[in-house]
């Protein structure tokens, strides 16, 4: 049996009647995630922490029956656990290489998640194709870079929800040039509680066609 942190006890309260599905994932991912090369073998220790309630926390900004991206989904984080916290919005999974969906789309079978599609594709060959809500994305690369992947696939009038970290504001004045490029409107950073004083960090910007 796979040793990993204790649940903490802010997860029961972010995920509600879903908490044991998220001790599902979060099982699995400890299982798993090393040899998948998902999560690295340090991390184990800050399984819930760092990467189950880093994700759950920003679950209430996602609007109601909303169509939503999921750039770089990886190992599913934020995407498998906002759909979890989330059934009533609707997750697109965007993730290029074909064992990590080949991961994300045993996840979701095994699960019963009715509100997840996996999009085996890199953002740039989406662009054009669909139109989200909201886009989000963790973990995938500074904001200069992260936005011409992102914006293009927001709808006119939808929002970038990025997860950030301590360095969000000097990566906002970086990427001035592609903000104003891409249309993103004044940013706003919400530090959030996810539990024992960790805060997470989301950029959050509308987008205009």
């Amino acid at each position: 049996m796979t040793t990993y942190e204790a649940e903490p006890a802010a997860a029961a309260a972010m995920f509600g009647d879903r908490i044991e599905l998220a001790r599902s994932y979060t099982a699995s991912l400890a299982e798993h995630g090393e040899t998948l090369g998902l999560i690295g073998p340090r991390e184990l220790d800050q399984l819930w922490s760092r990467h189950i309630l880093n994700s759950a926390v920003m679950a209430p900004l996602l609007q109601s029956d909303a169509l939503v991206a999921d750039v770089g989904s990886g190992a599913g984080l934020p995407g498998l656990v906002l759909a979890i916290a989330r059934p009533d919005v609707s997750m697109a999974l965007i993730e290029p290489m074909e064992r990590r969906c080949d991961w994300l789309r045993s996840e979701t079978e095994r699960m019963g998640l009715t509100n997840v599609e996996v999009v085996r594709a890199r953002a740039e060959e989406v662009h054009g194709t669909r139109a989200f809500h909201q886009v989000t994305a963790r973990a995938v690369s500074a904001l200069r870079t992260l936005v011409p992947w992102t914006a293009p696939l927001v709808a006119d009038g939808g929002e970038l929800v990025l997860l950030k970290g301590a360095r969000v504001h000097d990566e906002i004045a970086a990427a001035e040039k592609a903000l104003r490029k891409h249309k993103v409107g004044t940013p706003e950073v919400l530090e959030l509680d996810a539990g024992d004083g960790d805060v997470t960090r989301v950029f959050r910007a509308v987008v205009r066609g």
